[in-house]
């Protein structure tokens, strides 16, 4: 990670991520972050701007505008993203004496392809997400992933921007969901979107406009656990995968995923799972 002053982009101190791994060593071919990056502040205009490689910028805080080809200049409020990609001109950035705090991930590879012909349509529009601290979360474990040097992580990295891009083109469809069913599913993937917080049903249930007492109800018909012990389940499942696939140690896991104690977060790892966090990653290993 390279962390500097840019007075001619912000005010504060911005963040760069280039992954310094041959792309020999990359096992997945077909999708591979370039760079990555967050301007907190950014005050720099962009004109007549053009790009070697597709990015995903989201917006966080702050406004502006995006336009592509001297076409309709759409605006940018903060809980937007869009998209830069090859073979067009951009003018965008925050509006005049304004700022906008922005997160970025630029990539390459066949699969980008396969996104615009499947699930990522009309990538010349600026689209709204709820860009909630669940999301800030990924995005920070992302740069981590990314910043390690490992190639396995830098896969993985990929792999979890691939899924980030799907959920916020979901959010959409989500919104459209009309019978009981769907509104069910769209509370249980909420919760999901929260292991990396500690769950507050209350903000949860306001979100959906319900009330805790539904929100209780609507997950243990749907999963047959109450709400508490549903939340810890999916967060051990979280912790199970990490502990796999990463080399993040116990307390950074379990502080991640908004348990204070790292001892509480063993008990309930083993009370679930039968064995300690430690003792799972070992037995995996070996």
């Amino acid at each position: 990670m390279t962390k500097y002053m840019d007075y001619m982009i912000s005010p504060h101190p911005i963040r760069v991520f280039n992954p310094a791994v041959e792309p020999a060593r990359l096992k997945i071919k077909s999708l591979s972050v370039v760079s990555a990056g967050h301007l907190p502040g950014r005050t720099m205009q962009r004109a007549d701007a053009t790009f070697e490689h597709w990015a995903f910028v989201s917006i966080t805080g702050g406004e502006g505008y995006y336009q592509v080809d001297r076409g309709e200049k759409q605006r940018v409020p903060a809980g937007s993203w869009f998209c830069l990609f090859p073979g067009a001109t951009f003018n965008y950035g925050p509006d005049s004496g304004g700022y906008w705090d922005e997160y970025y991930f630029s990539v390459e590879g066949e699969r980008v392809a396969e996104w615009l012909k499947e699930w990522l349509p009309n990538p010349d529009q600026v689209k709204r997400a709820s860009f909630d601290d669940t999301l800030l979360h990924k995005m920070e474990m992302m740069f981590m992933l990314i910043d390690s040097g490992n190639p396995s992580n830098l896969d993985r990295a990929a792999l979890q921007l691939e899924a980030l891009l799907y959920e916020l083109v979901s959010q959409g469809d989500r919104a459209e969901a009309g019978n009981r069913g769907r509104f069910a599913l769209q509370i249980i993937e909420d919760l999901g979107n929260v292991l990396y917080l500690a769950a507050e049903p209350e903000k949860i249930a306001a979100k959906h406009h319900i009330s805790v007492s539904t929100l209780r109800r609507v997950v243990h018909e749907y999963s047959g656990y109450p709400l508490n012990e549903f939340i810890h389940r999916l967060k051990v499942a979280e912790a199970k995968r990490v502990l796999l696939n990463t080399d993040i140690s116990v307390k950074e896991i379990s502080e991640a995923l908004g348990y204070k104690d790292m001892f509480y977060f063993s008990r309930v790892f083993k009370r679930i799972t039968g064995v300690s966090p430690r003792i799972y990653r070992n037995r995996a290993g070996m």
